[in-house]
């Protein structure tokens, strides 16, 4: 099965009396087209829990033809808690909680690593509202993965096993060199879990991404009779996390959206992963903002 593009959604949209707007799924795994809701407006407390109760079940939310400013993109996204500001992207000049993304035939992105935004915080996002502002005409989609369906087939053999997530890696490039060691001290390596649990439903999740995961911290303690010789433990190590990572590659985890000016995308940060960068040197914008979790468990 292959994964579906959101432009030419496949089942029909339903308004079930339970949600106060209309719902599209995008595929059977993951993804929704959420429709008849206006995002310049304030969310009363019905629609707000709505669209929280549809971001769990779906993961990923897609909204079409949302012209909104960018006070209003950073309104929508506090409504669902607090706001991280972002230490290696540029912002916002008047909204710092926001920040711009754009690329051009003078900037290649590095967006094809399949990650899971700011797993290297102590405390990583609870979940990403992205809004585009200028797309190319093809090229430029962006794949979101559920890492909830990912983790089904994983079960036994990751059981107890902690990774440790880096800032460098990635960003290393963006921050100038002579900030590394500053860098390094502000953010230092932190060890998650490679399953977390979902705090709200209780989900099991893979945890692992291959933009900010640099290695398995407890591998050794939970294989110490499967290899014989001490090199083997490495070895071992950088292949099962390897397996992990290409996880995110199945088509039956996946939906793509096809964006458009003042389309939004928000996804719960805790149970997606999402990448792309196949649009170099057209020209893409997009704004960002992002509201800060919990600590993995």
């Amino acid at each position: 099965m292959q994964a579906m593009t959101l432009s030419h959604p496949q089942p029909t949209a339903s308004h079930d009396d339970a949600w106060p707007f209309t719902v599209t799924r995008a595929t059977p795994t993951i993804g929704a087209e959420i429709g008849g809701i206006d995002l310049r407006n304030p969310l009363d407390d019905a629609t707000y829990a709505a669209v929280r109760r549809a971001l769990l079940k779906y993961k990923v939310l897609f909204f079409r033809d949302q012209d909104i400013t960018p006070a209003q993109h950073v309104a929508i996204a506090r409504r669902f808690g607090e706001l991280e500001i972002h230490p290696a992207f540029p912002h916002h000049p008047e909204h710092p909680e926001l920040v711009i993304l754009g690329r051009n035939d003078s900037k290649r992105g590095r967006e094809n690593l399949y990650h899971s935004d700011v797993s290297w915080r102590e405390v990583p996002s609870m979940g990403s509202i992205l809004r585009c502002v200028q797309c190319p005409e093809v090229g430029g989609d962006t794949i979101w993965i559920n890492m909830v369906a990912a983790y089904e087939g994983l079960k036994s053999r990751i059981a107890g096993m902690k990774a440790t997530h880096e800032f460098l890696p990635l960003f290393g490039i963006v921050v100038p060199e002579d900030l590394h060691d500053e860098m390094r001290k502000k953010f230092p390596p932190v060890v998650h879990p490679v399953v977390r649990t979902h705090p709200e439903t209780g989900e099991k999740i893979l945890f692992v991404n291959e933009a900010f995961t640099t290695y398995l911290s407890n591998f050794g303690s939970k294989t110490v009779n499967e290899y014989r010789f001490g090199f083997d433990y490495k070895l071992a190590e950088m292949e099962l996390l390897q397996y992990l990572f290409r996880q995110a590659q199945a088509p039956e985890y996946q939906v793509r959206l096809k964006w458009q000016p003042n389309t939004i995308a928000f996804w719960d940060n805790r149970a997606c992963q999402h990448a792309v960068q196949d649009y170099f040197p057209a020209v893409r914008h997009m704004m960002h903002a992002t509201i800060i979790g919990d600590r993995p468990v």
